[in-house]
Parts: structure tokens; C-alpha cells; sequence
């Protein structure tokens, strides 16, 4: 049995025109990347990068809820809480600056200082965002021996670099903005954002760096940043675990011809929705990017009794390692999935549960149907697919992002924190 599901009530529809450019696209922004060698010495890839604002500016954040918080998320939650005209970000790869003590609060407020006295602001007006391997000491003289050089790179198209030099393991930069009509003019917002394992709900491994060119207010930019990342950062896992640097920032500098985005107005909704796209957008590029994944996997929850109930169905499908393991084999094994939908803690009703895998019906009623094995596994072979869950109990809808577990996936992270130690000793560094 076929069955339209393509349709999903977490995408939102908004007029828009993608451009390029990332984090400079939106005007009175710029970027720029240099080389460390903040893992490695001798490595020559970009791991610092620098975004700058050249008009004052409103800003949000929303950071990780682990309870182990990175020296950099600590310090960019006080320059928040301190209501700074945020003018920049530095971020670096190669180092998580996480678990490092007071000395590791004392590196981050060493990159702010220094981004601030090449720029000519305030050390509270810089935020700092760092991601890599965690228990490691900053080496933060490669670091503040190089902002002078960095600052001087600023250039307007510079998000390319900015978004090569925060990856870590990715294997490609994540970059996406859009311009929007708004008025008898139009506002612009792009990002960059690396990520791609320790991905999990209640954000990712990850940081993202968002800009535009809106006139917007800083508590409507507060309401528009949480809407859009609980439907977006908050929406994808990969492998279960939420790290101690996750990072979203979003700044809005107001340069831009359009009108003023008032509270109420369809104009907020607009930036609100716009946002949201942005923000979606990244997020699958970095599910699509997760380590050694090799399927992009929409796991839809319908009809569930609650929203609360929707969620809890459709994350814990997502998480669970067995059914991840059967969309690495092209294993359409909707068995392991009505298992998790029974453990899951929402209210459901065994015998109303239908399961689809694209818009073909691999279950009804909780029991097998009739469709081709052979047409769901030509499903689930794809790289990108759907599986939809309908409870048949309510008008509620969920959607996460995820991805297969795959033995590669083991492989690359059985011995990271290892490899890093053995290197620092055999270069003589610890």
C-alpha cells in the first residue's frame, strides 16, 4: 500500500531566494580563517576563524544542557547575560577547551581579548565558541599569536574559510543563507556550522554561527532563535550523546532595507520562519555529515495522543542502536521499530500502529502487511528516506533527523582520545 507522507508540519514555507555567501551574506558582516596548528603543529589546514560585525548589533544563543559546559559556552553565557553589543565570534578546531579548569576560562577570555583589542571593542562584546577533543589544554599561545593576522584577513566573502576552519571531523564545510523578500525590500541570513558525532536532541556536538541583515528587536530575536532550534537542532540525533561545547549564535545587525520586525506583525513571522529555515537546513546537512553515516533517515511520528507522546515515540526510534544497525544493512525491519515505539513511554494502542517506510506500508494494525519486501528494501537502500509512525490516537506530529550506526562509525571512535595523548607525547608536548 502507497500513501502520500511527504508532506511534514515541522517544514516551514516561507518565500525565499538561497544565495551564497554564509555568514557574510547578510550586509555589514565579515569573516576570515588562518592556520594554528592547534592539533598539530606542523598541520596546515584553516582551525581558527573570526566573524565580525561592523554595526552594532542584537544577539541570542542557546547552548548545550549537559551539565559539563566547555570554558568558552561558560564565558559566552556571561557576555549574554551582560546584554553586550556583540560585534564577533572566534572559534577554533582542535581543541574543545573542555574540562580544563580555570585555566580553560582563562584561555577563552585570552581568545576574547584578544579578538577584542584587534577590533577595537570590548572583550564582553566577543564571543568565543571551540570544539574538539575534550581533557586537553588549550595551546593558546598558537592561538593569541595569530588573532593579529586573523584580524587583518577580514574579508566580505570570507564564511568559506570561517566554515572550513571549525570542522573537526566532518568532511565538508556546512554553509546555507537565503534572502527574503520583507516589504518593499528584503533582510538576508546565513550560517556555517560544523557537526558530526556526540550528536543527539537538547542540541548537538555541534556549532553554528548564524547572521543577518534584519531589523529585529533582541527579545524578538530571542523568541525566533528558541522556536527555531527546538525545531531544528533539537530535532536530530546520530548517535545518542549531547556534548560540552554545543553552540548556536545567532547575531542580527539591522542593516538591512526592510521594514522594522515588530512583535505580533507578519513580519515577525516571517523572520521567525526564515530563521527556522536556515537553521533546518544546517541541521541536515550535519546529520547527512555524521561520522562514517551513510543513510539520512526522517523519522515521522503521526496521529500521536500528545505532542509530548509524538516526541517521545519519534527520538526514541531515532536512538535506538538496533534500528540504526537495520538502516546500515538496507534492513526494512519494521519489527525493531514498533519494539521501540512500545518502550518509549507515550500512550499507544499496539493494534493501531502503522508503520510506512517512504510511502510504502511495511505494517497495519501492527501486523505485517502484504507489500513487496523487495520494493521496501529498494527503499531503504537509498541514502535519504522517510520512516513514518502512525499512532492512529490523536492529531499530534513529531519529526527528528537520524542517521545509521555503522562498524566504521565504532571504528573511527574507538581509540580518539588515545591517538591525541600518544601524538602530544611522542612530539614532546605533554
Amino acid at each position: 500500500m502507497s500513501k502520500d507522507l511527504t508532506t511534514s508540519g515541522d517544514e516551514c514555507r516561507v518565500p525565499f531566494k538561497e544565495i551564497k555567501g554564509g555568514v557574510t551574506a547578510a550586509k555589514g558582516f565579515r569573516a576570515s580563517a588562518i592556520t594554528c596548528g592547534i592539533k598539530n603543529p606542523t598541520a596546515t589546514r584553516l582551525d581558527l576563524a573570526l566573524i565580525v560585525s561592523d554595526a552594532p548589533t542584537v544577539c541570542d544563543g542557546v547552548f548545550t544542557t549537559n551539565s559539563v559546559k566547555a570554558a568558552p559556552v561558560r564565558l559566552c553565557q556571561q557576555h549574554l547575560k551582560a546584554g553586550s553589543d556583540i560585534r564577533a565570534i572566534i572559534a577554533n578546531s582542535g581543541n574543545a577547551n573542555a574540562c580544563t579548569g580555570l585555566v580553560g576560562i582563562q584561555h577563552a577570555k585570552a581568545m576574547a581579548k584578544g579578538a577584542a583589542e584587534q577590533l577595537g571593542i570590548r572583550m564582553k562584546q566577543v564571543m568565543v565558541g571551540s570544539t574538539g577533543i575534550i581533557g586537553m589544554t588549550m595551546p593558546i599561545e598558537r592561538i593569541t599569536s595569530k588573532i593579529g593576522d586573523l584580524a587583518k584577513a577580514l574579508k566580505g566573502n570570507g564564511s568559506d574559510d570561517a566554515a572550513a576552519a571549525i570542522m573537526t571531523s566532518d568532511t565538508r564545510p556546512k554553509t546555507f543563507a537565503i534572502e527574503v523578500p520583507c516589504g518593499k525590500g528584503s533582510f538576508r541570513i546565513g550560517g556555517i556550522a560544523k557537526g558530526a558525532g556526540m550528536i543527539c536532541p537538547n542540541m548537538a556536538t555541534m556549532l553554528c554561527f548564524i547572521t543577518t541583515d534584519a531589523k529585529v528587536s533582541a527579545a524578538e530575536l530571542k523568541k525566533a532563535v528558541r522556536h527555531g532550534v527546538d525545531h531544528t537542532f533539537n530535532r536530530i540525533t546520530i548517535d545518542g550523546d549531547t556534548s560540552t561545547n554545543d553552540t548556536v549564535i545567532v547575531i542580527a545587525n539591522g542593516q538591512a532595507d526592510a521594514p522594522q520586525i515588530k512583535r505580533g506583525t507578519p513580519e515577525a513571522d516571517l523572520f521567525r520562519n526564515a530563521l527556522q529555515k536556515v537553521m533546518c537546513a544546517l541541521a541536515k546537512m550535519i546529520v547527512s555529515d555524521g561520522e562514517r553515516v551513510t543513510k539520512f533517515v526522517e523519522v515521522r511520528v503521526r496521529n500521536a495522543r500528545t505532542f509530548s507522546d509524538a516526541k517521545r515515540v519519534a527520538e526514541t526510534v531515532a536512538k535506538s542502536t538496533l534500528v540504526k544497525c537495520s538502516f546500515n544493512g538496507s534492513d526494512p525491519n519494521w519489527g525493531r521499530i514498533i519494539h521501540a515505539v512500545g518502550y518509549s513511554g507515550a500512550k499507544i494502542r499496539e493494534e493501531l500502529v502503522d508503520i510506512y517506510f517512504g510511502g510504502l506500508q511495511a505494517a497495519k494494525g501492527g501486523l505485517v502487511t502484504k507489500t513487496p519486501m523487495a520494493e521496501l528494501e529498494k527503499v531503504v537502500r537509498e541514502p535519504k528516506f522517510t520512516v513514518t509512525i502512525d499512532l492512529n490516537l490523536g492529531t499530534s506530529n513529531y519529526v527528528v533527523y537520524t542517521s545509521d550506526l555503522s562498524e566504521a562509525y565504532v571504528d573511527f571512535n574507538a581509540s580518539e582520545y588515545n591517538a591525541a595523548v600518544h601524538a602530544k607525547r611522542q612530539k614532546g608536548l605533554q
